[in-house]
């Protein structure tokens, strides 16, 4: 049981004096960036979907068939 409390002794120590945690400016940019860039990314792959999954359907009561990946995850919810 000491082995424990010293590993997590140990673990405190260097988590409060070894690791060198960023600034809050420096954790603001990122997580900025990493916003920006998933928002553009999701962009991306949505426009990607509707421009390569959306077929128009001339026989049908509906306007439009899904056939990328939206197509996919309704195929699996309606059936």
């Amino acid at each position: 049981m000491a082995g424990i409390k010293n590993y997590i002794e140990e673990i405190v120590h260097e988590l409060s004096n070894k690791v060198s945690w960023p600034t809050w400016q420096d954790l603001q940019t990122s997580s900025i960036i990493v916003l920006v860039t998933s928002i553009i990314l999701a962009f991306i792959i949505w426009l990607m979907d509707y421009v390569f999954g959306i077929w128009p359907v001339a026989d049908s009561a509906q306007s439009f068939s899904w056939r990328g990946i939206l197509g996919f995850i309704y195929h699996f919810i309606n059936n």
